[in-house]
């Protein structure tokens, strides 16, 4: 089993930035992806950003340029930096690990931006 443990949301004004993180614990391999999804109001959870454990990215397109996933394999941990935030962004936030062909979520963190 494995946990994650989000931390970093809340309400920001249009323009400003976050920074997210979250912390995996129990049975992790050393080769794993770990990455950020969000899922709006109302809408489907997509992916926004995901990180290998060799440190391949990959983005979304509507945060390519705004948001920076990055990690810390020696703590398991992974981030995600938020900039120039917009009212779309606006969605819970979920932290994914794929390890051992299992796939884990954490419980989810609020990001609101207020325009």
């Amino acid at each position: 089993q494995v946990q994650l443990v989000e931390s970093g949301g809340g309400l920001v004004q249009a323009g400003g930035s976050l920074r997210l993180s979250c912390v995996a614990s129990g049975r992790i391999f050393s080769l794993n992806t770990m990455a950020w999804y969000r899922q709006p109001p109302g809408k489907q959870r997509e992916l926004v950003a995901a990180i290998t454990s060799g440190g391949s990215t990959n983005y979304v397109d509507s945060v390519k340029g705004r948001f920076t996933i990055s990690r810390d394999n020696a703590k398991n941990t992974v981030y995600l930096q938020m900039n120039s935030l917009k009212p779309e962004d606006t969605a819970a936030y979920y932290c994914n690990i794929q390890t051992g062909g299992r796939n884990y979520w954490g419980q989810g963190t609020q990001v609101t931006v207020s325009s």
